[in-house]
């Protein structure tokens, strides 16, 4: 707005202070998802086929055995594909390759090695991943939350009191920064094993972030 002889209101600028606050929620994870494979080979597709589902139906049998319930099993991927080697500069056709992969929930942990070697040991040759999870992880990320804002409001604070500002700041605008999902992935690669795979249960990190613009 403009005044008589110029004359305008000064302009105040608005003082702020930024600050981005964590959080962190450790939590046991509640089930491990296992990829589980069996490959196999063969000059005739079909005959690679064959085998792979004669293989494949042992190991899920062999799994059912150790009562994995049967909606805890099932087919990840099938892929079936040409392979070739390079002699001489030149590609030679050797044969197919048919892959057959499971996923497998074990609810008790503990028995995870039990179920990997079972799997090896009945011809399965490839433990594609192990997936460490948690059922409700919502509950644990607004835990984690809570603690980001707390988090940022002591920030805040520490600022304000070291500087000597007047007013305790007041929040003005907050953002929830975007997460990823609480999962912890581990690879593993299988060899041939006659004894228990030992699976150490780490614990999932499920973390929040949120930067806080604050007023003084």
């Amino acid at each position: 707005m403009n005044y008589p002889n110029g004359y305008q209101l000064p302009f105040t600028s608005l003082r702020v202070i930024t600050v981005t606050g964590n959080g962190k929620v450790a939590v046991q994870a509640s089930y491990v998802q296992l990829q589980i494979e069996v490959s196999t080979e063969g000059k005739d597709v079909s005959e690679a086929q064959k085998e792979n589902a004669i293989i494949m139906n042992r190991v899920i049998q062999s799994i059912l055995a150790l009562n994995i319930p049967r909606e805890d099993i099932q087919t990840a991927a099938y892929n079936i594909s040409p392979n070739y080697d390079f002699i001489e500069g030149k590609q030679v056709f050797r044969g197919y390759e048919v892959t057959n992969a499971l996923t497998v929930k074990v609810t008790d942990i503990s028995r995870v090695g039990t179920v990997i070697d079972t799997a090896v040991q009945n011809g399965a040759n490839r433990i594609s991943s192990i997936q460490f999870r948690i059922e409700n992880a919502d509950i644990y990320y607004q835990q984690a939350l809570s603690l980001a804002l707390q988090n940022a409001q002591t920030k805040a604070k520490t600022i304000a009191e070291t500087m000597r500002l007047p007013l305790l700041p007041q929040p003005i605008e907050i953002v929830e920064e975007s997460n990823t999902g609480p999962v912890l992935y581990k690879a593993v690669a299988m060899a041939d094993q006659t004894i228990s795979t030992p699976i150490e249960q780490g614990k999932i990190t499920i973390s929040a972030t949120v930067m806080v613009k604050f007023q003084y």
